[in-house]
């Protein structure tokens, strides 16, 4: 049975991580009749989060952050205190007092979840957090040269001007045999109308979500339609010469099951953009068959573009379409 049966509202999961997630959430947040919950991804291992997961053994905070700041009421203060970092001290320094807080309340009150729970609370926090996992990670990529790459940092900055194409990644647990899915994910995924991927890095920021046990299984089964909000650019050491099409090729076959609808930017970057991008070797996602995709999915193919100097989503216009788009949904549920 669908949420929306039981508290007529439109039950949505948001599934990714980093800055991809926090535009998706941005979007949603305001949507009226709608519940948001954003299931993350737990391998960041980057920054102030690598040093604390390194340094305390703690699970990464900075994602879990900003699904928290941009499901908060107060999410303008709230970022300028939580994402201030420390310029002072030998520990300190270059930590953000979000990430640090987060911590403090994970070890204070001896579980993580909980530690998420106490953040959103404080923040007034309107919708649901749920990390995929509460076991610790490393994310692994192997390339088509058979060399493997330990650690989403690593994966997401390549080393040098050449790197072998990703084939495959996968999730390596530090003290158990395998790495365990967060129950609530399960229960979420079994009982929301509509799920929600990207945008974002696809094998480290989406995909290490779809690897954890019991995800992939669960989105299988659920009633839900999976919704893929796809990347504008392609990423240089992740999805190099990427078509929109490579990108469902992959989602799927780490999912097992099709996809149901995409969501598509019809706005082209302006070339002074592209030109930019072009030194971080960086291109605009472009798709070969429009008819297939139309064919073979509900395309919605709209301007998704922000209108500031970042290649990016506009959160505005994010809103307007999945509002358009759940609107129908709820009409046919």
């Amino acid at each position: 049975m669908s949420a929306l049966s039981n508290n007529n509202k439109l039950a949505v999961a948001t599934i990714g991580g980093g800055s991809g997630h926090f535009v998706m959430l941005s979007a949603l947040r305001d949507l009226p009749d709608t519940s948001v919950s954003a299931i993350v991804s737990m391998t960041d291992s980057g920054g102030s989060t690598g040093r604390l997961r390194d340094e305390l053994g703690i699970l990464p905070p900075g994602d879990i952050l900003k699904c928290v700041l941009a499901l908060s009421p107060h999410r303008e203060l709230a970022r300028q205190l939580l994402l201030k970092r420390f310029t002072k001290g030998n520990r300190l320094t270059g930590h953000s007092a979000g990430n640090m807080l987060l911590t403090m309340l994970s070890q204070y009150s001896g579980s993580f979840s909980e530690g998420v729970q106490g953040l959103a609370q404080m923040l007034d926090v309107e919708g649901e957090i749920l990390p995929v996992t509460v076991d610790k990670s490393t994310l692994v990529a192997e390339l088509t040269s058979g060399e493997r790459i330990f650690g989403e940092s690593a994966i997401d900055i390549p080393r040098g001007d050449q790197r072998e194409k990703i084939e495959n990644v996968f999730l390596v647990p530090h003290h158990a045999e395998q790495v365990r899915v967060y129950p609530p994910v399960i229960e979420r995924i079994n009982s929301v109308d509509a799920i929600v991927l990207g945008p974002g890095d696809l094998f480290t920021s989406i995909i290490p979500n779809l690897l954890v046990p019991g995800v992939r299984q669960a989105l299988c089964s659920s009633k839900a339609k999976l919704v893929y909000v796809s990347n504008i650019m392609t990423k240089f050491g992740e999805t190099d010469g990427f078509k929109l099409e490579a990108f469902i090729e992959v989602l799927e076959r780490y999912i097992g099951r099709k996809l149901d609808v995409l969501l598509v930017n019809s706005h082209a970057p302006s070339q002074e953009a592209l030109n930019n991008y072009s030194s971080e070797r960086a291109e605009h996602v472009a798709f070969d068959n429009l008819q297939a995709l139309r064919e073979n999915y509900q395309f919605i193919h709209t301007d998704l573009l922000d209108d500031g100097e970042v290649v990016r989503h506009s959160p505005d216009k994010l809103s307007k379409a999945l509002s358009a788009y759940f609107a129908e949904l709820s009409h046919a549920t």
